[in-house]
């Protein structure tokens, strides 16, 4: 099983990306799993938090795997907006330990968690763009209120990965920890978490997320129109050729 749904303690439930030949990328299977894992954990009651990692210690998760076969997925934009909880939110707070390297739709992953605590070897980023391909997957429309405009901007179009520390100075993540003790950290501030009433914690969350929420919600179909046209230019073949061949791509001007 790709994804992993264990529980480490009464309470909290841990999902794991265990892909890690793929440095714990993102295909159509990993995709249809996390949906039923969210849905899963938002009927259970029981739970009072999720703590979401990788496996191993390379990598969180490189996001989509672009040599899989997306074209079998019939509704494309919906199996993403869904599994990386794009426009929506569990009750309970999400913990992400980022033990590795969070780049793509794992970062998209990373930002619908509430917490984060990355390991000071990770590399965080969104280079996308660099291969033809938007980030659809939440980045974009969430990133500016998370981070700011200046800073948000820089990692959606310059494809630039940074550091954890980095990733710290923009407030991206809460934390930074040694590779080793990403998930202790993470342990413990779910503990606290689940020590406060689990009512007040799941309303303060709904709260906290509802303008955004509202938000994310309406710019949704915007999005996927724009999407679609960055999917059916030659920049979307070019990039993905690039990509998988590990050349420079190179790509024809911009349309008027």
């Amino acid at each position: 099983m790709p994804i992993l749904l264990t529980y480490p303690e009464p309470g909290l439930a841990l999902v794991t990306i265990d892909n890690p030949s793929r440095r714990n990328a993102l295909g159509p299977l990993e995709f249809g799993q996390l949906i039923e894992c969210w849905q899963q954990l938002e009927c259970d009651p029981r739970i009072r938090c999720v703590i979401v990692t990788g496996s191993g210690t390379l990598a969180f998760c490189s996001g989509a795997q672009l040599d899989a076969d997306f074209s079998v997925v019939p509704e494309l934009d919906s199996m993403i907006e869904q599994a990386l909880l794009k426009t929506r939110a569990l009750p309970m707070p999400m913990i992400a330990a980022v033990n590795g390297h969070c780049v793509a739709g794992g970062f998209e992953l990373m930002l619908a968690c509430d917490l984060r605590v990355a390991s000071s070897a990770a590399k965080l980023g969104l280079p996308e763009v660099r291969w033809g391909i938007v980030p659809t997957g939440g980045a974009a429309m969430k990133l500016v209120d998370q981070i700011g405009h200046a800073r948000a901007l820089q990692l959606l179009l310059t494809a630039e990965l940074i550091s954890a520390q980095q990733a710290l100075e923009f407030g991206v993540v809460n934390a930074v920890q040694p590779p080793e003790a990403v998930m202790s950290e993470a342990l413990r501030l779910a503990r606290l978490i689940m020590g406060n009433s689990p009512r007040a914690v799941a309303q303060t969350k709904r709260l906290a997320l509802l303008r955004s929420l509202a938000g994310w919600f309406g710019q949704e179909q915007e999005e996927r129109a724009g999407t679609a046209q960055v999917r059916a230019s030659a920049d979307s073949a070019i990039g993905r050729h690039a990509f998988l061949e590990r050349v420079v791509p190179h790509y024809p001007e911009r349309d008027a």
